[in-house]
């Protein structure tokens, strides 16, 4: 059965029958007017509840419209489903039933199977389209995917923006492509196997081109404020019809797009004080909306809370998953020594990363420097998978100040190592696009403003760094990429063909590989919190044991720096190990993986294995079964 058609919207345009039905929530306005291009204007009927509504006859898919509140305007419809003229023009109505989808038969990709591949539409590929990303796809399950994550596309200001300036949040960006062009791209991945999660943000709102104020001045918080702008009123008065707006966005997107869930940024900065948080009442909709499919709900947020992960039973708000950075913080701090910042609150030592690779995330409750105050909880009972682990993300590199990547700032058999540490870890792996062949691409911050918004942001961006050692120096500033340049968005475009070139192919056949047996090895299928071990080996070592109910157990010995002796006899990991016999599956530095390998010498000749790392590099072992 065609999912959408189970889906009932209460806000928008949408056909029905010989014409199309409006609603608008304006609870103070007195007259509602829709004004539909080349016809006359009609009334709006107005409910107790504070919406205006009617079924206008005569009007279909493909008519533009705007309203007119007590004379006030025309305005854009607050849940536009297309602005085709920009975020300031005419909305237009979309018949969503009209899409023929073939996924009839798709429920999904579960939580233990997500291989996440974040990725920003108008740089992943040279045409910057809905469309383009379907045509690369099946270079993403060739490598192994099983999920892709688009970072927000709801309409923004201008012709390119990272999305999080976005303004009409029921709208596919016009730069992108039509609406049935991201449902295409849907389609198209789910017949591919692949999942698709998309970025929404239900913080704040972008600051040109945002018109619920004109119909409601409800939608906006007295008490709460967020780092960019007026807080949303999740807990104050009228706070239900705001709660129903963003919730209906949600199942919008996964009704009338098929998405199979959200990435919700930064939750931290959703302000709710209200009996039950607005995160729950979501998270219970979405759930009860969709039980034929895997639907997942994964949340941006730095504050380390367990309890956003369970269910209400047991005081949670039912979160599928959630970002937890401090693991790639860890690494970050190991490999490039970065300490300011955020990176003030580790040490990126073996141990301390060990101690986050064991626990989940590293701060459960101690106090903070940077935050300056205790942060996070227990995450000991959480199952591994719902915690997503990155090296790069769009967020880790795109707010440095000149865009670099981790691999840009490390040689490349670190590089490796890392991955190796990722991929084969119990959490969900996200990789951020290019990653998997160590793009030599930047992605820097840009937005397309007018001019005098423009101005003051590349202003601001600026002067966000001037704390930092290496842009203290205001003519260094000076240098940082000015984010209203189309230079600086074209600079962030992925370039495709350099993934078949060395050294870049040989990076992507490594992340085929560990991808392949993180698929196959029955010990990375397996993710209780009892079925691996993560144990420091000197400075720079990390032992990563595997095992499996059925099926052989796995060892990784990863050396992140320098060259060095990994022994795991002389370490607390030499009973983890427990006298396993092991063969060598691969390494990091095999001649498929390293331009120039440089093979660590392995002896499992002992009751545990030692090995001689002549550079960084990982190696992954697998116990012998005796027959």
């Amino acid at each position: 059965m065609d999912q959408s058609m189970t889906w009932q919207p209460s806000l928008g345009a949408w056909p029905e029958g010989e014409g199309t039905r409006f609603r608008v929530w304006a609870p103070l306005a007195r007259t509602v007017e829709v004004i539909v291009e080349g016809r006359a204007n009609h009334a709006l009927e107005k409910a107790a509840d504070g919406t205006f509504g009617d079924l206008v006859p005569g009007v279909g898919a493909g008519d533009r419209y705007r309203y007119r509140v007590d004379d006030k305007g025309p305005y854009p419809d607050p849940a536009s489903r297309f602005q085709p003229e920009g975020i300031h023009g005419p909305s237009e109505v979309v018949d969503a039933g009209r899409f023929d989808w073939s996924d009839a038969s798709w429920r999904g990709i579960s939580l233990d199977e997500l291989v996440i591949y974040e990725l920003h539409v108008g740089t992943f590929t040279p045409a910057g389209s809905f469309a383009a990303t379907a045509d690369y796809l099946p270079r993403l399950t060739d490598l192994g995917m099983t999920a892709l994550e688009l970072m927000p596309v709801g309409d923004f200001p201008g012709q390119r923006n990272w999305g999080y300036d976005g303004v009409d949040l029921f709208a596919p960006a016009r730069c992108y492509g039509r609406p049935d062009d991201l449902r295409r791209l849907v389609d198209s991945a789910h017949r591919l196997r692949l999942a698709v999660l998309l970025d929404v943000v239900y913080n704040h709102l972008g600051p040109d081109g945002n018109y619920l104020g004109m119909y409601s001045p409800y939608y906006f918080s007295k008490r709460h404020s967020t780092a960019w702008g007026a807080g949303l009123n999740f807990d104050g008065e009228h706070s239900a019809m705001v709660r129903g707006f963003f919730i209906e966005n949600a199942l919008h997107w996964i009704h009338e797009y098929h998405l199979d869930g959200l990435r919700l940024d930064a939750t931290h900065a959703i302000k709710d004080k209200g009996p039950r948080h607005f995160l729950a009442e979501l998270s219970a909709c979405v759930a009860g909306s969709v039980p034929h499919r895997a639907v997942h709900l994964i949340a941006e947020d730095h504050r380390n809370l367990a309890a956003m992960l369970k269910p209400e039973s047991r005081g949670g708000w039912g979160l599928d998953a959630v970002w937890a950075d401090d693991f790639h913080h860890q690494v970050r701090r190991h490999l490039t020594g970065d300490c300011e910042g955020y990176y003030r609150d580790f040490s990126g030592s073996s141990a301390d990363l060990a101690a986050t690779m064991r626990q989940g995330w590293f701060y459960c409750g101690q106090h903070s420097v940077y935050h300056n105050q205790p942060r996070g909880t227990d995450p000991g009972d959480l199952p591994p998978r719902q915690l997503v682990w990155s090296l790069q993300n769009h967020d880790q590199i795109g707010n440095r100040a000149l865009g670099e990547r981790l691999h840009h700032q490390i040689d490349l058999a670190s590089y490796r190592a890392a991955t190796a540490l990722l991929l084969c870890s119990p959490p969900t792996p996200l990789l951020f696009m290019g990653q998997e062949w160590a793009a030599s691409t930047r992605f820097l911050f840009f937005t397309d403003h007018q001019r005098e918004l423009g101005r003051r942001v590349t202003e601001g961006r600026r002067q966000e760094f001037k704390s930092f050692s290496a842009f203290s120096d205001p003519q260094l500033r000076e240098c940082i990429p000015d984010p209203q340049a189309e230079s600086t968005f074209l600079m962030s475009k992925l370039n495709w063909a350099e993934a078949e070139q060395e050294p870049y192919a040989a990076t992507r056949r490594l992340y085929q590989a560990l991808l392949h047996l993180r698929r196959t090895e029955p010990a990375l299928q397996t993710a209780s919190r009892t079925s691996y071990a993560a144990v420091a080996c000197g400075e720079s070592g990390i032992l990563l044991l595997r095992t499996a109910a059925s099926g052989p157990a796995v060892l990784l010995l990863v050396q992140l720096c320098e060259e060095g002796i990994l022994d795991v006899r002389n370490h607390d990991s030499q009973s983890a190990t427990r006298g396993q016999r092991w063969q060598t599956v691969l390494t990091t530095e095999d001649q498929p993986f390293s331009p120039d390998p440089r093979a660590p010498q392995i002896d499992l000749s002992r009751a545990a294995p030692v090995v001689r790392f002549l550079r960084p590099g990982a190696v992954f072992l697998r116990e012998v079964v005796k027959k």
